[in-house]
């Protein structure tokens, strides 16, 4: 698991902007998705993985437990799965510009439909009554990458709870990309993964800093559990 390193100083300039450490850690659990990001063989399993972050192996725990969270609380859970299309190589040459032809073959392979690479990770706990949305950019939600969006709407969900990897690029972007599109966002600590310490550090206190909420995974847990019986309780 990533060492977490959030400095005070971090704690201290949110506070000050926001007027306390978390704006969201009230959720309603109708209106809460967990959202998995990117919990793929292709950046999972030696040997098939173009891009292998070893720590996405140890969040999946995290992941498992809070997804079981959510769904008893009555929220809903989606799995995110980055899949290639041959239209990338001209909609998105930018980023076959910058890998080397090897990493770029590499990725293809590692993420067209009905390949290892493009299944989720064998011991992710997904059950038959959550969500699968594909993607074709790092975030879920910028223009044309996938209908997250709309799938969050129609369903009445504007809370996420973004875990996967890597944490610093398709969960951070598709984080940052929720936040604008008016949805209250919270990044669980160690539910997600990056290839270092430093990666992971980083993009979680940029993303504290300006666009939603970092937790961890038993503070979430706590909260919809909270939450839960405060509905309860009013219900009666």
């Amino acid at each position: 698991m990533h060492k977490l390193s959030i400095p005070q100083s971090v704690v201290d300039r949110v506070v000050a902007k926001r007027g306390r450490e978390y704006c969201f850690e009230a959720l309603d659990p109708a209106k809460t998705a967990l959202v998995v990001v990117d919990m793929q063989n292709a950046f999972m399993l030696p040997g098939v993985a173009h891009a292998l972050c070893p720590m996405a192996e140890k969040i999946v725990p995290n992941i498992n437990h809070l997804a079981q969270a959510v769904r008893e609380a009555g929220g809903t859970v989606i799995w995110i799965k980055t899949t290639f299309k041959d239209d990338a190589l001209e909609n998105w040459s930018t980023y076959f510009e910058m890998a080397t032809p090897q990493q770029g073959a590499r990725r293809i392979a590692a993420l067209t439909a009905d390949s290892k690479g493009h299944e989720l990770w064998a011991s992710l706990d997904v059950r038959p009554d959550d969500l699968i949305v594909e993607k074709n950019r790092f975030s879920a939600f910028i223009q044309g990458s996938s209908n997250l969006a709309e799938v969050l709407r129609a369903r009445g969900l504007d809370t996420l709870l973004i875990t996967g990897t890597v944490t610093n690029v398709c969960c951070e972007s598709t984080a940052r990309d929720a936040m604008m599109l008016n949805f209250r966002t919270i990044m669980v600590t160690d539910g997600n993964a990056a290839v270092t310490d430093e990666d992971h550090n980083a993009s979680l206190i940029a993303f504290y800093l300006t666009f939603g909420d970092i937790m961890s995974t038993d503070q979430l847990i706590a909260c919809l559990k909270r939450d839960v019986r405060a509905g309860l309780a009013a219900a009666e």
